[in-house]
């Protein structure tokens, strides 16, 4: 059975820092492109980050970059999502995604929500 566990999320003050985590189960992560997203209320899911199998490609939204910092750990099946100097436009649920590069099926979690908020 297929799991994306996320984890993490909470109310922060602007400037602020949260570390997400997301646990994986069920399929081959290591070849797997794992992704963030998130959605805020009354928008559309938006790609956040996403890394490489390997970690060597990394892509991040521009309204995260210098930010977020994600990464992953093959061996532990986990990818993290550190967010630094959060803002109150980062207030949305955060969903893990993984693409599994050789099945193509994928995957999501349940979502962790994060508030940023005075």
């Amino acid at each position: 059975q297929v799991q994306l566990v996320e984890s993490g999320g909470g109310l922060v003050q602007p400037g602020g820092s949260l570390r997400l985590s997301c646990a994986a189960s069920g399929f081959t992560f290591r070849r797997s492109i794992m992704k963030w997203y998130r959605q805020a209320p009354d928008k559309e899911r938006e790609l956040v980050a996403s890394i490489t199998p390997s970690g060597s490609n990394i892509f991040y939204a521009d309204s995260v970059k210098g930010r977020f910092t994600i990464s992953r750990d093959n061996a532990e099946g986990t990818m993290y999502l550190q967010m630094n100097n959060l803002k109150p436009e980062d207030t949305a649920v955060y969903y893990c995604n993984a693409a599994d590069l050789y099945s193509s099926n994928d995957y999501w979690g349940q979502g962790t929500q994060v508030a940023v908020s005075s």
